[in-house]
């Protein structure tokens, strides 16, 4: 029993260490430098022309310092296959931007799909570390044009286009290798096929802000947030403590 307590003693002691390790993990952000410019501190002025021209002139600044994915989002969206309202989140690429919102593309099946069908509202991140900014856009989400889909999805490589057709997103397969006969199999159907279509139920989605929040990151946790909110087309702008 002893030696039992022992055991159990050492990994509690284990666990704790490595949570203090998780515990001590912090960056102090200060001023960061783009190029010869420096990175002054957001207030309310940079979203006077709306929030849509600052959203894309961060990424674009994401972009010119090499981020990985600069128009990466966290897609939140919330699911009731328990019964009861659960969020539910994951990451996409944000394939277009206007002063209408933030426009991405799915499966209309798969499990994000299913639930914008159930409750047509999301909330999405934008993420550059490197830069210690973040922008969190919220609102509801509409279904795009089919032509508007079209567009977008010739401009997709055709491994990305095969992939759409091979996969029935967010269901079970037995394994990598079944995936890889579909995708072979998907591919074989459409090798006389200059111009794949675009499959019956994939598309885009349009998440229109009623609010945008600009994070920027500051030293002591004093980080700058400004928020927008949208209303009847007029935009109502705070500062929120950190």
């Amino acid at each position: 029993m002893r030696d039992l307590d022992n055991s159990s003693r050492g990994r509690q002691a284990a666990e704790y260490a490595a949570t203090a390790d998780l515990a001590a993990m912090r960056v102090d952000y200060g001023v960061a430098h783009f190029g010869s410019g420096e990175d002054t501190d957001l207030d309310e002025t940079w979203v006077a022309g709306g929030w849509e021209p600052l959203l894309r002139h961060w990424i674009e600044q994401a972009t010119a310092v090499g981020a990985a994915e600069p128009n990466a989002m966290v897609l939140a969206t919330v699911s009731l296959a328990s019964g009861s309202p659960r969020p539910v989140s994951r990451t996409v690429l944000c394939k277009g931007l206007s002063p209408e919102g933030v426009t991405f593309y799915t499966n209309y099946d798969s499990a994000k799909g299913g639930q914008l069908a159930e409750i047509p509202f999301a909330a999405a991140t934008f993420l550059w570390p490197a830069l210690g900014r973040q922008i969190h856009v919220r609102g509801p989400v509409d279904k795009v044009p089919d032509e508007v889909t079209t567009v977008y999805w010739r401009s997709r490589p055709r491994d990305s286009q095969l992939g759409a057709w091979a996969s029935h997103q967010s269901r079970p397969i037995g394994s990598r290798a079944e995936m890889d006969r579909v995708l072979a199999e998907t591919t074989a159907r459409f090798a006389d096929v200059d111009d794949i279509p675009v499959p019956p139920r994939w598309g885009g989605y349009l998440l229109r802000p009623d609010e945008v929040e600009f994070w920027q990151g500051r030293r002591g946790r004093l980080h700058n947030r400004i928020r927008v909110r949208i209303d009847a087309g007029r935009q109502i702008v705070d500062r929120l403590q950190p």
